[in-house]
């Protein structure tokens, strides 16, 4: 061990020859996950979940990760959930994790950041652990858009009257969607056929079981809206992607947002979902000591911001500038996990960036899986790890756009090769 913080320390004091060396070398301060672990993903208001409340579901998904990963719940310091509906979200964390077996001097919290709420819980976890305050913790990432509340109120009038940016953060997504479309001429046949791809994507990882090894299973009641019988049932599966999707299919669905435009779609924009993901996350030291499996490193994670009424190309800003912190290109990247909150945002973002389709959500992304809002962020680094193990590739990148317009993206080095 001691070796191995000598090396590490030479090596950044020598210049590298890379930024790609630098990012995947090994050092015991490293963060590290050693499990990531996600529910199926049940469609709104008519899956599996919409009768679950979210502080059930990630009670039922620590106690999978308490299972999963066999690590005594008194070496986890902090749980951290990302969760945007919900307002009693820190509440429900900290009783789901004592009822799922943690302590009670393991912390809890919750974060918001909108559709990066999962990964802002990732990172605040990372921190944490980074900077010494603590050596062991979960990020997790539960939405149950089955029960989102209604649209917030207007801002103060003195707001809205002194900045048209503040005002048009209250601009609903899908008239973002819209604007973007219009502003980058985003026509509505190129969101079909990005679409229809994230179906056909998504059919075939569902087909060949790439999935499986993300996925726990939870045991969860759903009530018949009919007759109000309770039936217990094991959601194992995701419910989202309709096999079977072309583009001709996607073509002729009405738009849904026609007072803003006439391109984005139920068909070609993401799908409201309940889900929920976790990671759990540790100095290398500390996975090494507990003889706990590293699956990779957490490199690092950035924000960035831009007019709200085109939140949606957010990570055409964030990604050049979360690679160029570790100098590093999208050449050295191998798999993308972009999240397709609308086509028109996922189409701007590949062609402003150049970024190779192969290699982005070769599993389908969030119009063929769904968007639980919270979760997503570490959803997709669940499912963009387990893609790495599949192909044996090493460099994941994470980004997502952000309702009242912020972008964020994040960069893992997997392990398992």
């Amino acid at each position: 061990m001691a070796a191995e913080r000598l090396n590490a320390i030479v090596s950044q004091l020598s210049p590298s020859k890379s930024g790609l060396s630098t990012i995947t070398q090994k050092n015991p301060d490293d963060v590290v996950i050693t499990l990531a672990i996600r529910t199926p993903l049940a469609k709104g208001f008519k899956g599996a979940f919409k009768d679950t409340q979210l502080d059930y579901l990630v009670y039922s998904l620590l106690t999978k990760v308490i299972q999963k990963s066999n690590i005594d719940p008194q070496m986890v310091e902090d749980i951290c959930l990302g969760n945007v509906n919900d307002a009693k979200a820190a509440y429900m964390v900290r009783a789901a994790a004592l009822a799922a077996g943690f302590p009670n001097n393991t912390a809890a919290s919750s974060v918001n950041r909108f559709c990066s709420s999962g990964l802002k819980a990732t990172q605040d976890i990372a921190n944490q652990i980074s900077l010494g305050n603590i050596d062991c913790g979960i990020a997790i990432g539960a939405e149950l858009m089955s029960a989102a509340s209604p649209d917030p109120q207007p801002f103060h009038e003195e707001i809205l009257n002194r900045s048209k940016d503040a005002a048009d953060c209250m601009q609903l997504m899908g008239q973002t969607s819209e604007n973007v479309g219009k502003d980058f001429d985003i026509s509505r046949e190129s969101q079909d056929r990005f679409a229809a791809e994230s179906y056909q994507r998504a059919e075939r990882a569902q087909k060949a079981g790439w999935f499986d090894d993300e996925i726990v299973p939870i045991a969860t009641t759903v009530k018949d809206p009919k007759t109000g019988q309770e039936v217990r049932v094991t959601a194992s599966k995701d419910e989202g992607p309709r096999w079977g999707t072309t583009y001709e299919s996607l073509s002729k669905i009405r738009p849904a947002f026609p007072d803003y435009g006439d391109r984005s779609t139920g068909g070609n924009s993401s799908q409201v979902t309940d889900g929920a993901a976790a990671l759990l996350l540790m100095k290398r030291s500390t996975a090494l000591a507990m003889k706990q499996p590293i699956l990779a490193k957490y490199v690092g994670a950035t924000v960035t911001g831009l007019a709200p009424r085109i939140m949606g190309i957010g990570p055409s800003l964030a990604i050049p500038k979360l690679l160029g912190k570790y100098n590093i290109s999208l050449a050295d990247v191998d798999v993308i996990e972009l999240n397709e909150a609308f086509a028109s945002m996922a189409v701007y973002c590949v062609e402003r960036l150049g970024i190779d389709t192969a290699k982005m959500n070769v599993r389908g992304g969030a119009i063929a899986l769904g968007h639980p809002l919270g979760a997503t962020g570490t959803r997709q680094v669940v499912t963009g790890l387990s893609e790495c193990r599949r192909q044996r590739k090493r460099v994941l990148l994470t980004s997502m756009c952000i309702g009242t317009g912020q972008g964020m993206a994040g960069l893992f080095v997997n392990e398992v090769l």
